[in-house]
């Protein structure tokens, strides 16, 4: 069976309308938990991109720990990974895929058109995986 990412709709709107109103690449992470192969987003957590781009991002270190930190407390997890593309479509980019090695977790991408799917690296292959929309 393969992952299946589950979101309620209040949160990828959240996540799309902001990709849409910014002309850089938009990041933040996936606060939940897993069961088995279906993975839970329970909260959404923007982050600066620091490279201010419109073709890659990157999340300060320090954020990153406080978000972990903050989720433990609430017995949450990071369990994923969110970020835009601006006008291109929503797939793995050839840095994404260097990062989804240290975070093997679920990608969500979005774009500013609307569209957006979910990856896994798995056996160092980039898998999409289910979206359902809660």
């Amino acid at each position: 069976m393969m992952k299946c990412l589950f979101i309620k709709h209040v949160h990828l709107n959240t996540i799309l309308k902001r990709a849409r109103e910014e002309n850089i690449e938009i990041c933040g992470f996936l606060v939940g938990r897993e069961e088995g192969e279906k993975v839970f987003v329970d909260y959404i957590v923007f982050e600066k991109n620091i490279l201010s781009s419109s073709h890659e991002f990157e999340i300060d270190p320090l954020e990153t720990l406080k978000v972990l930190e903050s989720a433990e407390k609430k017995n949450k997890d990071i369990v994923g990974i969110f970020h835009s593309h601006v006008s291109f479509p929503p797939y793995p980019s050839q840095k994404d895929l260097k990062r989804m090695k240290a975070w093997r977790n679920v990608w969500l991408i979005v774009n500013n058109l609307g569209q957006y799917a979910a990856f896994i690296l798995k056996d160092g292959e980039v898998k999409r995986i289910e979206v359902k929309v809660e």
